[in-house]
């Protein structure tokens, strides 16, 4: 399959069966890159930060926070934002078309532009390569956009706040709190699952660039001086990492313990967070991915090293996560900006902690998801297309069928549904044919369909259908449950 043709149909599947679609689409003057969930993407999504909470929050045993997505102008100042949350933007003298410097060089170039250049170099660049607008335009200067969505609140209008434009600020402004009321030892993460917003310049590909989105943060504090004694990477040592370092061409898989030997990562600590980030990708079903580590030139000013979660798809390698160790720029412009200690007891002396962060976006990640999940195979002279999800992630676990709507064929499918439906998700359907049905249910990745024929009201046996090999067993109602723990 195409690689252009793969993302059409994966987006068309989902505009079909309600995965998501853009919001307000009734009215043609709204905005582009805002989008809902319908019932089987939010479905979906609660699924996936659930696993997300199984293998990172409650595997680390990291604290979780709820925080507000209002927050007052004052933070974005101490955090850099600001100043630097900035896309350079060029606009078309002709047709007033307004486009992202950076993408138009890079596009041009097929390199890595770095969004902090100065804005006189991106005016050079622009006349270096002749590059003009689809049009036929030419461009006048560069300029700096920046990407918060600011305003003011009460009713005299003099309290400037933004809508946050990542989850993580909150965290960094609460630490204080959180690590005196928890009773917390260093080094001790932070979770955090939300929304944030960025005014995009064009977003575009569906869920991989919005101006509204979901991240699911993990901040990690830690005393940098302790780094390396520490015991839980012992249970990755031997993992293989997916990295692909600076100037190389492909990622190489390397033992997490290597990594560190050689110091191509930093410590034991940052190897053990990559290690588990990546098996939960891997635990979601996605395993084309790679760490691509980001050089000094690309990275946040504030960064003393960044790997990017990557994961390949028909559109290129679309970044899912980024891993940074932010040192202690974010606590130590904090406490200079609220006047508050930020140090904390670690040992018999305070220190004020370092952070290593894993930020994930929620939204791009099931966009990956649902692609890689998806395939379509030749069935007997047809086409069936199914979405090969992992049977947690699915959003619906089973679905029960009566073969036909009559002989109380329907009266049985309900008692089978009701008997599994505490504990699990099963989806009820007695409207066309089976096949038609089993159609249904494999374009939302539903695992298992469970018939209920004649024979079933003799013996008391169903027919399980497999999703992914459609193969077909019989098994007595009772054993149900017992086959679905297996």
């Amino acid at each position: 399959m195409e690689k252009a043709v793969k993302y059409e149909k994966v987006t068309e599947l989902a505009l079909r069966r309600g995965f998501y679609f853009p919001s307000a689409e009734i009215y043609p003057s709204t905005p582009a890159g805002f989008y809902e969930y319908g019932p089987m993407g939010a479905a979906l999504k609660r699924n996936f930060i659930d696993i997300w909470r199984h293998l990172i929050v409650k595997r680390d045993e990291m604290l979780e926070l709820d925080g507000t997505v209002i927050l007052p102008e004052v933070i974005f100042k101490y955090s850099g934002h600001l100043d630097s949350f900035v896309d350079p933007i060029v606009e078309c003298k002709k047709c007033k078309t307004i486009h992202r410097a950076d993408r138009l060089i890079a596009e041009k170039t097929k390199k890595m532009i770095p969004e902090a250049l100065p804005a006189k170099e991106f005016d050079k660049l622009l006349k270096k390569y002749k590059l003009k607008c689809p049009c036929g335009g030419a461009f006048g200067n560069v300029n700096k956009f920046n990407m918060m969505f600011s305003f003011t609140v009460g009713p005299r209008k003099a309290e400037k706040v933004s809508l946050r434009p990542e989850t993580t600020q909150n965290i960094y402004i609460d630490f204080a709190r959180l690590f005196k009321v928890s009773r917390a030892k260093l080094p001790i993460g932070i979770a955090q699952v939300g929304k944030a917003f960025r005014n995009e310049i064009s977003p575009r590909q569906s869920l991989l660039r919005t101006r509204e989105f979901t991240q699911a943060e993990a901040e990690i504090f830690f005393n940098p001086a302790t780094v390396n004694n520490f015991p839980k990477f012992d249970a990755i040592k031997n993992y293989q990492l997916k990295l692909m370092r600076l100037k190389k061409k492909k990622a190489e898989k390397i033992k997490a313990s290597d990594a560190v030997k050689k110091k191509i990562i930093s410590s034991k600590l940052v190897a053990y967070y990559l290690a588990i980030l990546q098996q939960f990708y891997e635990a979601c079903g996605i395993t084309d991915v790679r760490f691509r580590e980001v050089g000094k030139d690309e990275r946040a000013f504030y960064a003393k090293e960044t790997w990017d979660f990557e994961v390949n798809t028909s559109v290129g390698w679309v970044e899912c996560v980024a891993c940074n160790n932010r040192g202690d720029h974010d606590l130590k412009s904090h406490a200079k900006g609220s006047k508050q200690k930020m140090e904390v007891m670690d040992g018999t002396g305070k220190v004020l902690p370092h952070v290593f962060e894993l930020s994930m976006g929620v939204d791009r990640s099931l966009y990956c998801i649902l692609e890689q999940a998806f395939a379509e195979e030749k069935v007997k002279g047809d086409t069936r297309a199914v979405l090969k999800l992992n049977p947690k992630l699915a959003p619906y676990f089973a679905a029960v069928f009566p073969l036909v709507s009559k002989d109380k064929l329907p009266e049985m499918a309900k008692k089978v549904k009701q008997g599994l439906s505490c504990c699990y998700t099963v989806f009820y359907d007695e409207g066309g044919s089976i096949g038609k049905r089993y159609r249904r249910m494999d374009e939302i990745g539903t695992p298992f369909c469970i018939t209920i024929d004649h024979q079933t009201l003799k013996d008391k046996s169903v027919t399980i259908r497999d999703r992914d090999s459609m193969k077909q067993k019989r098994i007595k109602i009772d054993k149900l449950h017992d086959f679905f723990w297996k």
